[in-house]
């Protein structure tokens, strides 16, 4: 990277850094009950609500516990199910209009990252009705109250119901693009492990590691604070206690209260400390080809802690002894090492490759000119890496040509 570049991506990240206490970052309150939601409707007085999900997820029934619940409690609701993988701007505003023809004073998320997103640029939108999502693109754009906004995640892993952030991809471009202010943390978030039972295995694998991943970039950046780095440590040593046995034993209640957990934890630690070029490159990979979040940081991860080298090995030796693939007197060089063993082998249980096949090599500067541009100065990394050294994670990802017969 250009070292002028470098100098005003730390400068950068190093007063946000300082401002980190002084910013209104808060944490959603927890609900443990889909039954407990109706409540809260009503004590805020909400009496018609907007519930964003994806037609998989209604298919499956999983929203019927809430919708019986709201109607036996007499509130409203309207339920919008079209939010693809990786949202889009024509989401956002088929939602919208469902959400104002209906008169409603709430918005429930309830789903992945996806829904809650999607739920999160409504809210936006419903508060700043003459703005565009692209003009809130960036950092601290909406600075409006949203509607009162309910989180609830059915799968283990994106954290978006702790975080300040929205991912959005422009239905005409394709550009994906992240909107991040304090308005778009959600007032509540349902940990309810209920509705996290049918995911499927792989499904819950690539989430679950999408979880591990925000705790991992978390911890591992430059603008960590006490609080960030416990709970990224607590969420490392529950995925590694549950995620197997979530994945293997599906109905394991325990298991899968775990993951919500950590997931939870995890959402804390990168809200507060950012991630870094794992989930840039990712959501390039997601806007360009639709390449499902959670999925694309699984195969990303080990190839970019290898990439920050000696850098992060203190830091990967006590996410080691947090993961219990390395005690506390082990040399550090072999701890940090153990840690990515540990998560390439993880990824082989799970059935989740090293490639990304989608990716066209003709594609390669654009991504990771998205990739660079996300990430810098935002991202406060270990390694600083302009567009052209991020190109050669997309390379990685290429699967190689398998020779003519």
């Amino acid at each position: 990277m250009n070292p002028l570049k470098k100098l005003y991506c730390r400068i950068f990240q190093n007063v946000f850094k300082f401002a980190l206490p002084f910013l209104p970052y808060r944490n959603p309150e927890i609900i443990g009950s889909l039954k407990a939601v109706p409540d809260v409707l009503k004590k805020k007085k909400c009496e018609s609500v907007l519930i964003i999900t994806d037609a998989g997820i209604h298919k499956l029934g999983l929203t019927g516990r809430l919708e019986k619940a709201l109607i036996n409690s007499s509130i409203s609701y309207i339920l919008y199910d079209k939010t693809v993988a990786n949202p889009t701007t024509e989401n956002v505003a088929e939602a919208l209009e469902l959400y104002h023809e209906n008169n409603c004073k709430a918005i429930i998320g309830f789903g992945g990252g996806s829904s809650m997103d999607c739920a999160k640029a409504v809210g936006a939108r419903a508060a700043k009705p003459r703005q565009s999502l692209a003009r809130m693109k960036g950092i601290l754009k909406v600075h409006k109250k949203l509607p009162l906004l309910i989180a609830i995640p059915t799968t283990a892993g994106t954290g978006s119901e702790t975080t300040l952030a929205a991912v959005i991809v422009d239905a005409e471009t394709r550009h994906k693009y992240a909107i991040n202010d304090f308005p778009l943390i959600p007032r509540y978030a349902v940990l309810d492990p209920k509705v996290t039972l049918s995911l499927p295995p792989f499904i819950t694998a690539t989430t679950g590691m999408d979880a591990l991943t925000h705790a991992v970039e978390a911890y591992i950046g430059n603008s960590t604070t006490p609080g960030t780095r416990k709970n990224a440590l607590d969420a490392v040593q529950l995925i590694f206690e549950n995620l197997d046995t979530a994945y293997t034993d599906g109905t394991n209640k325990e298991a899968r209260r775990n993951m919500l957990r950590a997931s939870y934890f995890a959402g804390c630690a990168f809200t507060k400390s950012y991630v870094g070029y794992v989930h840039a490159v990712a959501h390039s990979l997601g806007g360009q080809y639709n390449v499902p979040h959670g999925l694309a940081n699984a195969v990303l991860l080990p190839y970019v802690l290898e990439a920050y080298g000696k850098t992060i090995y203190k830091k990967l030796a006590a996410l080691a002894v947090a993961a219990g693939t390395a005690t506390k007197e082990a040399p550090e060089e072999e701890a940090a090492l153990s840690f990515i063993q540990a998560i390439k082998d993880m990824k082989a249980r799970f059935g989740i490759g090293d490639t990304i096949p989608e990716i066209q090599e003709e594609d390669i500067p654009k991504l990771s000119h998205y990739a660079d541009k996300e990430a810098n100065p935002l991202y406060p990394v270990p390694v600083l890496m302009d567009a052209q050294e991020l190109e050669k994670f997309y390379y990685m990802l290429m699967p190689e040509e398998t020779p003519a017969q």
